[in-house]
């Protein structure tokens, strides 16, 4: 009787006008093979990322080192430097 957990990225999207990249996570449990539950984690990642102290803003690019490969491809086809600028804008426009 072995029960193993398995944890794979079931679902990649790529949603909106700056590309954000939407990834779920089903964990699986399975005993003898036999799937006993399956559950879902979602996460998102935006190109960019913005900071505002009240005089000026500090754009920084997501790192994504730590992600998977095909998401790491994915987001270099997607996060044109276009991509990137429009975000920047659009990231400032609604923190003034």
């Amino acid at each position: 009787m072995a029960i193993t957990k398995e944890i794979v990225e079931d679902k990649i999207e790529i949603v909106g006008e700056y590309k954000t990249i939407q990834i779920r996570n089903a964990t699986i449990i399975k005993e003898d093979g036999v799937e006993l539950t399956r559950s879902f984690k979602r996460k998102s990642l935006e190109c960019v990322k913005t900071l505002y102290d009240g005089s000026s803003f500090t754009h920084t690019d997501t790192d994504i080192s730590s992600e998977s490969t095909e998401v790491q491809a994915i987001a270099n086809a997607v996060w044109t430097d276009s991509v990137k600028a429009a975000k920047r804008t659009a990231n400032e426009a609604s923190l003034v």
